[in-house]
């Protein structure tokens, strides 16, 4: 991880919010046969491994290796670990030597992996998806089923069937694993997002929505069913070690939690931030972050609490605030204004490409940065979307200053630019290494240079600019060299989002950063 901030100018005095993220994300569990359980972080594009007693955090696969979205995870009789790559749609043999072979790249959006003995099932997170059964050494993969309504974490029987969820219909299905007919064993289930059983053959079924919810059902016994509500967000996965332990992971906001029957838990790594990207702060000193799968609040204490706002949809990028409203983007295409006192969203624009940095222009109109397009848009009262400026390289960030003058980033052109009352820019700034955040205090004007990871300072009067911050936790950790970003969408999915360093300026003048190279939010005070 990169170190503290340092403040070059002596100007800066620099804390965290939160404490760092030591697991961005978590995803598909497995227990190894070292007794560790491994984890697949789907944001982060790696796979570590934890140590359930003491939780001490490795990691075995590395985010610059050849393994772009790891979602989830098995391990076979020899002790090879077989990684579904969700986004570039491969799937993976790691040998016990380290080794990376590919098993398959024909499988459509893979998640759910499990094996069986030598044998190696994976099913598709689609609508209408497949559950294939691969071979590592080779042959043509056989397709036992389709139909699967948005596939995911799934897990042999104790009656030798394979059991796995179909997320969109809240429903438990199960099949041969030699092929079959495909038979429904649950319905009317909780936001199903994993099955699995524990060592005594109950099955518990982990729901992805914000209250935690496993229902257990003994399917093989009474026929009963409870539901243990645990209050983390997100549930994505479970593992059961040798002594029935049952540890779940979080896809909305990382770590490893044992949960027990009785709906307690102990923490074994601590949740956190799975970015952050945009940040913003309220009147009342309230922090906002967009944290992709969420909008969430770092409480400024040693215990590093997070409030979760709200879920998806909307996918949360860029924030902003203003009037007692949260306004986020959404890297997929939305623009949403949230409520946080009535905790309901208005859809404010739809299929602009990128959008990512926003801010509230002087008229109250929203003021997007669409990356993706190149452009700077504005959203008014009545949601009609007009273009400001366009023919940008990649403007990932915008601020307005006292006068009413807007300012755009574009972090592959290097520069800061002012769009003028016709439409056309003009430099700022340039040279810079990918300015990402923008924000204006006075008569100055602040970004983050994630290449550099430094605080960038540009006088709006002489032009002059100075570097005010160093070794800011922000972009890919040092010496780690960047891998292709996996794709935006796949196959009508969303994939992966694009990191974004956002910056804000708090009411009492202090900078808040949105430090996505650590899974924190720092504030810079004068």
């Amino acid at each position: 991880m990169p170190g503290n901030p340092s403040a070059t100018s002596g100007r800066w005095k620099p804390r965290r919010l939160n404490p760092p993220n030591r697991l961005w994300g978590s995803n598909g569990v497995a227990f190894g046969p070292d007794g560790r359980l491994y984890v697949a972080q789907f944001l982060a594009g790696q796979i570590s491994a934890v140590d359930t007693a003491t939780g001490d955090v490795d990691v075995i696969v590395p985010m610059d290796g050849p393994v772009q979205s790891p979602d989830d995870l098995a391990f076979g009789a020899d002790g090879s670990m077989y990684i579904a790559d969700l986004v570039p749609g491969r799937v993976w043999r790691r040998s016990p030597e380290g080794a990376y072979t590919l098993v398959s790249d024909e499988v459509k959006v893979p998640n759910g992996i499990t094996c069986v003995g030598d044998r190696l099932f994976v099913n598709e997170m689609r609508p209408g998806g497949r559950l294939l059964e691969l071979f590592p050494d080779g042959g043509e993969a056989v397709v036992l089923t389709e139909g699967v309504a948005l596939g995911n974490a799934m897990q042999l029987g104790p009656d030798g069937w394979l059991y796995y969820p179909h997320m969109m219909t809240g429903q438990v299905w199960r099949i041969p694993p030699d092929g079959g007919v495909p038979e429904m064993v649950a319905e009317d289930v909780h936001e199903p997002v994993a099955v699995r059983f524990d060592q005594g053959g109950v099955l518990h079924v982990l729901s992805r929505g914000v209250e935690g919810i496993v229902t257990r059902i003994d399917l093989h016994g009474s026929g009963s069913r409870t539901l243990v509500t645990s209050g983390l967000v997100g549930l994505d996965n479970a593992a059961f070690d040798a002594e029935n332990r049952m540890f779940v992971s979080s896809y909305a906001s990382g770590g490893i939690t044992e949960l027990h029957p009785d709906g307690r838990t102990r923490e074994v790594v601590p949740r956190g931030l799975d970015g952050p990207y945009g940040v913003t702060v309220d009147l009342g000193g309230t922090v906002y972050v967009g944290d992709h799968y969420r909008l969430a609040s770092p409480a400024p204490s040693d215990e590093g609490d997070i409030t979760s706002h709200t879920l998806l949809p909307p996918f949360v990028h860029g924030v902003t605030n203003a009037a007692g409203f949260v306004h986020l983007t959404s890297q997929y295409g939305d623009v949403h204004t949230y409520d946080p006192d009535q905790g309901t969203t208005r859809e404010r624009a739809t299929g602009l490409d990128q959008p990512v940095g926003i801010t509230v222009g002087p008229d109250g109109s929203l003021v997007v940065a669409e990356a993706g397009a190149g452009r700077v848009v504005a959203v008014d009262d009545s949601d009609t979307v007009t273009v400001l400026t366009e023919g940008l390289d990649h403007p990932v960030d915008v601020a307005f200053d006292t006068v009413g003058r807007c300012y755009v980033s574009d972090d592959r052109l290097g520069a800061v630019l002012r769009i003028k009352e016709d439409g056309t820019t003009e430099v700022v700034a340039d040279g810079l290494g990918a300015p990402q955040g923008l924000a204006v205090r006075g008569d100055e004007l602040f970004t983050v240079e994630v290449e550099h990871r430094r605080l960038r300072t540009v006088s709006l009067t002489t032009g002059e600019t100075r570097v005010d911050a160093e070794d800011l936790p922000v972009g890919w950790p040092p010496d780690t060299v960047p891998r292709a970003e996996p794709a935006l969408f796949t196959q009508g999915m969303t994939g992966s989002p694009r990191p974004f360093a956002g910056l804000a300026v708090a009411p009492d003048g202090s900078l808040l950063l949105a430090a996505n190279g650590e899974g924190s939010v720092w504030q810079l005070k004068a």
